[in-house]
């Protein structure tokens, strides 16, 4: 079944709670399914999930269901999954900033929790220096997805539904952008870039894009990374110029993500070989036809290496 429209039993299953428990949230909280078609029984969307999701990390946190649900509610709807960046592990794991936040960092293990510790006390050298050793012990790739992924995501959870940890959320993120660079200027794959990566207009969100492109480095792809906020005109004009066989295109929020962009890019004389749509702001049904939509680095990689033939 699709994540547009699940039964009560499949969010059940994918949340790891009962079903009373979903209807119990319904009923008090009003966390509950969104979309009804005449004679048939209401159904989750994907909206919906996301903030049940939300809302079973903080209970299972220790907050109180009320001020969960609360939380739940403000949340945006890409925190259960957003693209380059899976949802963490059903069993939370707190770090604690000195009793007053808690932060879930998922099954993710200890370096997650140290990363987390680093980051509540704002330790910008801690924090570089965990992620270097995560990106040359694990690859770029499984540092992303299983390191720094539920860190970001827990701490923009936080921020999302209370406003706090904007100074964490800022550091951190520098701190990431910072080693992802290193690891990209050592890798320093030789010959012509053939992807190019670029965010969508007015989008500033591209931490994503940085790791793409150092993972890319690591598997000897050299790639152009146009970064954030990059006028239409702009990226066609570097499509024409530079002739990518790959170009993917970032959006983090829905109202960045015009699928005119994709067609433009398409319409190009020097047309790419492979165009994707990357990020939880793009409407995957109004993509146009040939765009493709990975739903995290690793696919995206896969994807890109399937065209480059770098592809392990």
């Amino acid at each position: 079944m699709d994540d547009d429209e699940l039964s009560a039993g499949a969010v059940a299953r994918r949340l790891g709670v009962a079903v009373t428990t979903l209807r119990s949230w319904h009923q008090r909280y009003g966390l509950g399914p969104s979309r009804h078609a005449p004679g048939r029984h209401r159904r989750y969307t994907g909206e919906d999930l996301a903030r049940l999701e939300v809302m079973r990390r903080l209970t299972a946190d220790g907050l109180p269901p009320a001020e969960a649900a609360r939380w739940a509610r403000q949340a945006p709807p890409a925190l259960a999954g957003d693209l380059l960046a899976p949802t963490p592990a059903v069993r939370p794991d707190l770090v604690r900033d000195g009793g007053r936040h808690t932060l879930p960092v998922g099954a993710a293990g200890p370096s997650a929790r140290g990363l987390a510790r680093a980051a509540m006390r704002m330790d910008s050298m801690a924090m570089i220096r965990l992620i270097g050793d995560a990106l040359e012990a694990d690859g770029v790739a499984a540092a992303w997805e299983g390191l720094l992924c539920p860190v970001l995501i827990a701490i923009g959870e936080r921020h999302a539904a209370s406003g706090v940890l904007v100074e964490v959320e800022h550091l951190l993120s520098r701190c990431v952008s910072e080693a992802l660079a290193a690891a990209t200027r050592a890798a320093a794959p030789d010959g012509v870039p053939r992807v190019l990566l670029a965010c969508a207009e007015e989008e500033q969100h591209s931490l994503p894009l940085e790791a793409l492109a150092a993972a890319l480095a690591e598997a000897g792809a050299p790639c152009r990374l146009l970064g954030a906020r990059v006028p239409l005109v702009a990226l066609v004009d570097a499509v024409n110029r530079t002739g990518p066989e790959v170009v993917m295109l970032w959006s983090h929020a829905p109202f960045t993500a015009d699928p005119a962009q994709l067609s433009a890019v398409l319409d190009v004389p020097r047309r790419p070989v492979l165009l994707l749509a990357a990020g939880p702001g793009w409407d995957v049904p109004a993509l146009p036809s040939g765009v493709l939509h990975p739903a995290r680095l690793s696919q995206a990689l896969a994807m890109i290496g399937d065209i480059l033939g770098t592809s392990r």
